[in-house]
């Protein structure tokens, strides 16, 4: 495995998915990220790793032979366009619908979208906008 760049003074330094199926795993998150323009950094044959998200079957040794339980993920969009790609993108590779693109009530100008991966992970991409743009309400449930 790659070292990568060293980010200090961020909450998250990385965060483990252990997952049932490296394949369909690989194939959503590659094409989630590739609609949010971020690049699959490397890959082995029972894990592969995208900025700081870690993918990994159970076999693999930094997995400790268990899977990880259901998470919510949140990605950055830098508009309303990535938000529908990666929604768009996810559903054609393995994501369930958990929340179609839209604005959300979390704070003004929240506009957001939900998918279940193929392990039961909620995974969102979310456009902050513009704060003082409105947003209609809409409840959106986990």
């Amino acid at each position: 495995m790659e070292t990568q760049q060293l980010h200090r003074g961020r909450l998250i330094d990385h965060i483990q998915l252990v997952v049932r199926d490296i394949a369909a795993s690989e194939a959503f998150y590659t094409a989630v990220f590739k609609a949010l323009q971020i690049p699959i950094s490397g890959r082995g044959d029972d894990y592969f790793w995208a900025d700081e998200l870690f993918v990994s079957t159970a076999t693999s040794p930094a997995a400790c032979g268990k899977l990880t339980g259901r998470h919510h993920l949140a990605f950055q969009a830098r508009d309303e366009a990535m938000v529908q790609a990666f929604y768009q993108a996810a559903l054609a590779n393995g994501g369930t619908d958990n929340g179609a693109p839209g604005y959300r009530e979390y704070h003004p100008g929240y506009y957001g979208a939900f998918v279940l991966d193929p392990d039961g992970n909620n995974i969102e991409a979310v456009y902050h906008g513009k704060a003082e743009r409105s947003a209609p309400s809409v409840v959106v449930t986990f």
